[in-house]
């Protein structure tokens, strides 16, 4: 009986994963755009490659990280306890996604402003 609420356990887990992996990569990469061709002063194809380089990687690590924490146990053998575990997984994931999107946001701001910093002093006094 165990051996099945872990399967469901799994069943449950790894759409749960993959679909908010998919949704926080959806919108933070379909924004960050913006911040591509800023940083590369509008050169649209470099902007759009380095994006998408940036997504790749980030579907590969939070999917990775999802599939190594992956294992599931359970102490008493009761949906009690599984979905108590499922919450925890879940959860702890979804914290680990939140970091992940704020740790790419601060990349964003960081390249927007080096770029500002690279551009001559008329250049920056004109936008100011």
């Amino acid at each position: 009986m165990e051996t099945t609420k872990i399967l469901i356990g799994y069943a449950i887990y790894l759409p749960v994963a993959i679909a908010l992996t998919f949704t926080v990569s959806r919108t933070l990469f379909k924004n960050s755009k913006i911040f591509m061709l800023d940083i590369f002063k509008g050169r649209e194809e470099i902007a759009n490659a380095t994006n998408k380089l940036f997504e790749t990687g980030f579907y590969l690590l939070n999917l990775g990280f999802a599939l190594m924490i992956l294992k599931i146990s359970l102490d008493d053998n009761s949906y009690q306890d599984l979905v108590e575990t499922l919450s925890y997984k879940i959860g702890g994931f979804s914290i680990y996604l939140g970091i992940m999107l704020f740790l790419n946001l601060y990349f964003f701001f960081r390249g927007k402003r080096k770029a500002k910093g690279n551009q001559p002093e008329e250049y920056v006094t004109y936008r100011q």
